[in-house]
Order: structure tokens, then C-alpha cells, then sequence
């Protein structure tokens, strides 16, 4: 059976249909040594090279699918390259054979929390798709106190430079001080929305965490700059929660837990994969082992 070309190359992770098409258009795609053009259909028994590069799929085979969770902490980009040589998310990340993570939405530089990564371009653009409705929540902490008039504002609907935007809850959270923390949810994903709509009613937010993607929660234990690969129940649920059909068979044997350490541990902890205790599971303190 054949398939769309954009859509293989973005089912194995190289990027989003979108940019599968532009690279096809730019001629940076060869079919059995032809240069691609879009509309194009392959088939499993077609030799595919990107920028040159044979893609190196086993057998052509659909790899594995995954999805890790991240937590992101403030000062990293959620981009592959910076030419100012920031720190990335990727930069913390296990490589991958044949493939490479994508980023389902963005976190600021200077948002931290919950952050999923998946091999599959498919399932990145269905997660991040308005149409899929998924909810982002949010800990907000607020320079001053968010007036009851505020709140209805924010609730209801306030004007921003790309039109109207608003929180589906909005709950406080506590707080000493000047500073109040709260707990916002969104049902989309614009640029600096929730800074944005608390500075449209005059507040600053001084710290934003994201806590929640849809039905993935980041869980307590789950240390900033770690992170780990959702168990298969919680991937599933998520898979539901789009309505998206995993077509890869998953493997028999069961899916290690990854960890990554903190930049300053990471170089010492590389070689040291087989001194490592055994994984404890979710809570991103076991072993390091990565399958690519």
C-alpha cells in the first residue's frame, strides 16, 4: 500500500506534514534517486534520502511509538537550534535511530513544567491541533492580588492583539506577600497567552508553570531538567483523549524508564549506565537506560 510521502516522513518524526511539504517543495527529498515533488506516494519498498542522508529505517518498519515527559526548567527553548547557543529541551533528550523528538506545542524560555515530546509527527500535530480542544493547566504566580472584576474579565473574554482569549477556570492557590499563586486552564495554545491576558487586566506574572497537557499531569516526583517515558496506560489515555489510532504493534517486552540528569551531571552519568540501580518507574530516578 502506498502512502503520501509528507506523511511518512513526518510518521517517523522528522517534523510536521507542514515542513515535510516545504522540505519536498525545496528539493531537499529523493525518491530512488529522483527529486520529490509534492503529491508524491511511496511505498514500502522505495528508497527515500533526506538532505542526502538514506532515512535508516530497519526493514521499513514503523518504529516504536513514545512520548516522554519533560519537565522543562526556566532558561531553555523549546527549539532544536539557537544561534545564540542557549540551552535547548533537546539538549537533555536520548537520540533516537531513524527519527528525532518533536515538541507537541512550546513552553517560553522563561515558562517552566510539563512538556511532551513524541516521535511520531502524526500524533504531535493531532495533540496540538485546535480542534482537539486539550486543556493546559497552568500554576500562575501574580504579582498582587487578581481582583473579583479581573476575574471576570479573564473568564469571560479579553481582547488580545491575535482577538479574543480567556481562561476556562481560573482558582486560587494561595500565597503570602505580594505575590498570589493561582491555577488557570486553557483550551488552546497561542504565544504567551497567559501572560499576556493577566497583563491585558494590569498584573505581571512573576513565575508560570505549566502542570497539566490534556490527561498528562506532571507528577511530583519528576525533577526539573528529568525526565520519563509515559507508561503505557497514561500514553494510551492520551492517545483517546484525540482519538488517535496507534498503528505500530508494540514490542512484547517491556519499556524501560528514561531519565536524563541535570547539565552539570550529565557528562559524569554517560558512561555509567551499567553501575546504575534498577528502574524505579515513573518518578524519573532509575537508570538511564535509552532504546532508540
Amino acid at each position: 500500500m502506498d502512502e503520501k510521502l509528507q506523511k511518512v516522513l513526518a510518521r517517523f518524526g522528522l517534523g510536521s506534514r507542514r515542513l515535510m511539504e516545504e522540505w519536498i517543495a525545496a528539493g531537499r527529498v529523493v525518491v530512488n534517486g529522483q527529486i520529490a515533488k509534492l503529491g508524491d506516494r511511496v511505498t514500502a519498498q522505495d528508497k527515500i534520502a533526506v538532505d542526502g542522508e538514506a532515512l535508516r529505517i530497519p526493514s521499513w518498519v514503523r518504529p516504536r511509538l513514545r512520548v516522554l515527559r519533560y519537565h522543562k526548567p526556566a532558561g531553555e527553548l523549546t527549539t532544536r537550534n539557537d544561534p545564540a547557543g542557549r540551552p535547548t529541551v533537546f539538549d537533555r533528550l536520548p537520540r533516537l535511530r531513524g527519527s528525532r523528538w518533536i515538541a507537541v506545542g512550546r513552553l517560553d524560555y522563561n515558562t517552566e513544567g510539563l512538556l511532551l515530546l513524541t516521535n511520531d509527527g502524526d500524533l504531535a500535530n493531532a495533540l496540538m491541533h485546535p480542534r482537539a480542544g486539550i486543556e493546559r493547566e497552568y500554576a500562575v504566580r501574580v504579582l498582587g492580588e487578581v481582583s473579583p472584576e479581573q476575574q471576570v474579565r479573564l473568564l469571560q473574554g479579553v481582547v488580545l492583539e491575535d482577538g479574543e482569549a480567556h481562561f476556562v477556570t481560573l482558582q486560587e492557590a494561595g500565597g503570602e506577600g505580594a505575590n498570589r499563586w493561582y491555577h488557570v486552564t486553557l483550551a488552546e495554545g497561542r504565544n504567551r497567552e497567559v501572560r499576556r491576558l493577566f497583563e491585558a487586566v494590569g498584573l505581571t506574572v512573576s513565575r508560570l508553570i505549566r502542570v497539566r497537557y490534556g490527561v498528562v499531569e506532571m507528577p511530583r516526583l519528576l525533577k526539573t531538567g528529568y525526565f520519563d517515558e509515559l507508561a503505557d496506560e497514561e500514553r494510551d489515555a492520551l492517545l483517546a483523549s484525540v482519538q488517535w489510532v496507534n498503528p505500530a504493534t508494540p514490542p512484547s517486552d517491556s519499556v524501560d524508564r528514561v531519565t536524563a540528569p541535570l547539565p552539570d551531571a550529565r557528562k559524569n552519568n554517560s558512561r555509567r549506565e551499567a553501575r546504575q540501580t534498577p528502574s524505579r518507574g515513573r518518578t524519573g530516578q532509575g537508570r538511564r537506560t535509552v532504546r532508540g
